[in-house]
């Protein structure tokens, strides 16, 4: 079993902190699931006064496959474990229900190892939209039904996920539209 790792950004982790973090957010994850490779918790206190819930509580889980990641605020820091406990819960439940129901319909997928290339940065870019990018994220893309990548989507708590279509094998991005439906975004050669 995977231990939680938790971090603290402007808060200083006492052990009763620790203890009630693990024993809301371990102890929940690993009722539900089986699979965990990495689990962490990450708590965040916001220095800015205008900001009432400035206690942050994000879980990130790292399964066989997928991430799950949570994030809720509290006035304090045990609410916002106690907010995010509660998020997660709800995730997982609803993880663990497609995959039963990915399983039921028989959905076997191969496991293709391609691995997507990286589109390289033009050398003519403008200085003042270089300076724009301030994060670059590199990561393994994997062969996904588009209703699988949704899941990611949504387990993440991103907007858009890229992937590699199994049933086209090429890159593809899902996203969420304003009308709260998904749209799928696929090249054409």
């Amino acid at each position: 079993m995977e231990d939680l790792i938790v971090r603290s950004k402007n808060i200083e982790l006492s052990d009763e902190i620790r203890s009630y973090g693990d024993k809301k957010i371990k102890n929940k994850i690993t009722r539900i699931l089986d699979k965990i490779t990495k689990m962490e918790l990450k708590l965040t206190f916001e220095k800015n006064p205008r900001i009432n819930l400035n206690n942050i509580a994000e879980v990130t889980i790292f399964t066989t496959g997928s991430v799950i990641r949570a994030t809720d605020s509290g006035a304090d820091v045990f609410e916002a474990i106690d907010k995010v406990s509660s998020k997660l819960g709800r995730l997982l439940k609803k993880y663990k229900d497609k995959l039963v129901d990915r399983g039921r319909r028989g959905n076997s997928r191969k496991e293709q190892g391609i691995v997507g290339e990286t589109d390289s940065i033009p050398k003519s870019i403008d200085e003042k939209i270089r300076d724009s990018i301030v994060k670059t994220k590199t990561f393994n893309l994997k062969p996904l039904s588009p209703e699988e990548a949704v899941l990611q989507m949504e387990m993440l708590g991103h907007d858009f996920f890229v992937f590699i279509n199994s049933e086209t094998g090429r890159t593809a991005v899902v996203y969420r539209r304003k009308d709260k439906n998904y749209g799928l975004i696929e090249p054409s050669i």
